[in-house]
């Protein structure tokens, strides 16, 4: 019995050494190292701030051809969400009651105009 629990926790602990990642690459298994561990091949990175061309004083830099149109659009997102925002209509619970109440007290005043008199003596 503790010969199958022993081939049984080595096979166990073997797959999971295989199925984790672990940084620095390989689960101790001789796999070498991972995809996404390699030091890589470039020699420097790339795209850095510090890599990038000085500018010469009063040298403008050129825009990339994805600026122009990701900038129009981002302002005319802004601006239709306010407009659009700023213009929907107030469907909330609090509006709704106060626009009944108001009917129905425009109803009573109806109601006492058109009921020939004082309200007050006829309620007494």
């Amino acid at each position: 019995m503790r010969a199958i629990s022993t081939a049984v926790g080595g096979m166990l602990r073997a797959r999971l050494r295989s199925a984790s990642r672990v940084r620095g690459g390989g689960g101790g298994g001789g796999e070498g190292a991972g995809r996404w561990t390699t030091p890589g091949h470039e020699e420097r990175p790339k795209g850095t701030s510090s890599t990038a061309r000085r500018r010469r004083p009063g040298e403008t830099r050129k825009w990339e051809d994805w600026e122009l149109p990701c900038y129009i659009t981002s302002f005319l997102t802004v601006v239709i969400l306010g407009v659009g925002l700023n213009a929907k209509p107030d469907l909330t619970i609090e509006t709704w009651a106060h626009e009944k109440a108001l009917e129905r007290l425009k109803q009573q005043e109806l109601a006492a105009v058109s009921g020939g008199g004082d309200a007050d003596a006829d309620a007494e």
